[in-house]
Formats: C-alpha cells, structure tokens, sequence
C-alpha cells in the first residue's frame, strides 16, 4: 500500500474568466487510510482525484507517493487503480476478460492471470458470473466488477470516483457495506470521492470538505460532525443537515436567535451578525421551550419524523428530528435545543466557540 501528499497543488485553466479551478490543496493520506472527498458537484473533487492519477495534469505544487514526486509520472507508472463512476466496462468482454484486462496487458502468464481472477471473483462474489458480459449484469453487479479489476492488480492505491452515483438507494447501501468490508479486508489506502456525505461519514477513516475557495476542512467523520470549522460544512456534513439561521451578538457578547435569547456567551464575538446552527436531533420538544412557532409540515420517515417549525423572526422553518409521535401540522409547538449543541459562524463563516452554554431564556 502506500502514502500519498499533495502539497500546494493547484490547476488552472488558461482562457477560462475564472482560470482557478483549484488552489493550494494540502492534504495526506497515511499507508492503509480510507480518505473521502466530499463537496457539491463543481468544487473540483474528482479532478484532484485525475491529479493523483496523473490523467490530469496538475499546474502548482506536487503529489508525492510514498515520498516520490511524481508530476511527471506517467499514469501507468504510478501503481494506482480507479474506479469510475460509469463503471468503464468493455461491453464484448466476459467478466472474466474484463477483471484480467490489466493483467493481459501486463503481460502475466496466463495460469496466474486464472489464478488471481478465480480469487478476486470468490472475494466479490462473482465466480458465477465469470461468463456473463456487463449487458447481462446488474448495476450492483457491473460496480462489483469494475472494483474487481481494480484489485487484481493489486495496486498501491485505490481511486474511487463517485463509483455509487448510479446505483439507486438500496444498492448504494448494499455496495457501500461491500466497499467497508473491502478496505478492511485488504489494508489498503482508498481515496474515494463523493458528493454524498452520508457515503463520506459511513465509509471515512478522515474526510476532506472541499468547497468553492478549496479545501474548507479535514478531520474523522464526527469530528467534522461534532466541530464545524466554518457555515459551509456545518450546512454540508450530517443528514438531516443542520438549521442555519440569522442570529446577533449584543455588546455585552449574548447571543439572540430571532426573539430567543441564548445563554451563549462570548464577550470577543460583541455587536456582530452572525450565523447559528442547531441539528434538527439536538432540538427537544419543551412544553417550556423558548423556541415557539407553528408546524408547517411533518415528514413522516418511519422511526422518526422530520417537523418544520415556523418561528417569528428567522427566515426559514427550524426542521426538528424527532422519534416521538409528531405534532399535527398547523399545531403550536415549543423546543429547546440540548445543552451545548449550539454552533455559531461569525461574519466570516468561521466557527466562534462559547465561553458559556446554560440554557435559554425569552427576550425581554
């Protein structure tokens, strides 16, 4: 297996109004990490992928593996497999010809070429499909296939390059469940992409949030979860995602959220607009509560509900995460967010974290 660091890698455009497509990326995968890269279609995450690759050429900085520069490595000559979105399947082949494609090329004896694809198809479990051609399989069975020719060549590292996008809901669960069992049963280092961020928070040893400006931060799954360093991966990472709403810092550094009054306090954040988050999960109902509005709408998802609340003073509904029987849509409701589940942005989009946290209180 291997490691692999981008330094200062960038890529631009010539002609383009905007030629930055990426800029200063810095980031490692250790020797046997699993490492997603996560953002919204456009931020660039599948062509940092193409750069690792080498089937994209990157115009700043340098990519090393296992401390060898290899800007001016051939594709070919780095030991790495991809994975594609489109699976990239040869349609005339069987499934045995298309998973010994590589080998074939590599030119390895053919009894070993048998060998090494008898024992990826048993590890897949494909050995009943050798035979078939792609047309003949499933989508699940297609993506199986195109990790299969991958492995055999036992590459340093695995690319995987939104390989689920066009599997429907319950074969991306199923797949992501095989993939998670791969890695561990191999060792190997994945670099994976997606604009999925519950594939990211499933199968990630660490994540990387790329956004418009690059990367905006790395971490393990719930670190990023639990401490978003700026709005834009609060709003992204976690499922539902998180209520992000107009907030104010008076001058004595208390935090209101519309007409509520936040026992949030931080004398440094004083006399600025800011942005605060709550998970809908982290938001109780409270016969009590200072957070008062009306339902507008309850989804219905089996064990829990999602319910919008209509509050005075913020500009969209508060979505609250409950297992609880629900209240009735139109029904006047109250919650209160749990003790320390506030996060709050500054002007700038950066995290502020609290000097105090003790509960809620109405605005005078």
């Amino acid at each position: 297996m291997a490691s692999i660091t981008l330094t200062g890698v960038g890529k631009t455009y010539p002609g383009k109004s905007s030629n930055h497509i990426l800029k200063d990326i810095d980031f490692s995968i250790g020797d046997g990490e699993f490492v997603v890269l996560v953002g919204p279609s456009g931020c660039g995450k599948s062509t940092v992928l193409r750069m690792i690759a080498g089937l994209e050429e990157i115009s700043a900085g340098e990519i090393r593996i296992d401390g060898e520069r290899v800007n001016e490595t051939a594709p070919a000559k780095r030991g790495l497999s991809m994975v594609f979105q489109n699976y990239a399947l040869y349609a005339h082949m069987s499934v045995f010809e298309n998973i010994a494609f590589g080998l074939r090329l590599a030119r390895v004896p053919k009894a070993e070429i048998r060998t090494a694809v008898q024992a990826v198809a048993k590890m897949l479990q494909l050995e009943h499909l050798l035979e078939r051609r792609p047309p003949q399989l499933s989508g699940g069975q297609r993506q199986r296939v195109a990790i299969g020719r991958a492995i055999v060549r036992k590459p340093r590292a695995f690319l995987f390059d939104e390989p689920l996008s066009n599997l429907d809901a319950a074969l991306r669960a199923d797949m992501r469940v095989e993939i998670a069992r791969l890695h561990k049963q191999l060792g190997a280092t994945m670099v994976y992409v997606t604009h999925d961020q519950v594939e990211a928070m499933t199968l990630a040893d660490r994540i990387v949030v790329l956004g418009p400006s690059g990367v905006q931060q790395i971490g393990a799954p719930m670190a990023l979860y639990e401490k978003p360093a700026n709005v834009f991966v609060a709003g992204f990472i976690g499922m539902p995602k998180m209520n992000l709403a107009e907030g104010s810092v008076d001058a004595r550094g208390a935090l209101a959220l519309g007409q509520v009054a936040l026992d949030w306090h931080n004398a440094a954040a004083g006399g600025q607009a800011v942005t605060v988050g709550i998970r809908p999960e982290h938001l109780v109902p409270d016969p009590n509560g200072a957070i008062r509005g009306t339902v507008v709408l309850v989804e219905r998802l089996g064990a829990e509900s999602h319910v919008h609340l209509e509050v005075a003073g913020l500009a969209r509904p508060l979505v609250v995460s409950i297992k609880a029987e629900p209240p009735a849509s139109g029904a006047a409701w109250a919650v209160s967010p749990l003790a320390g589940a506030l996060h709050v942005f500054g002007a700038d989009g950066a995290r502020i974290e609290p000097a105090q946290f003790n509960g809620l209180s109405e605005v005078a």
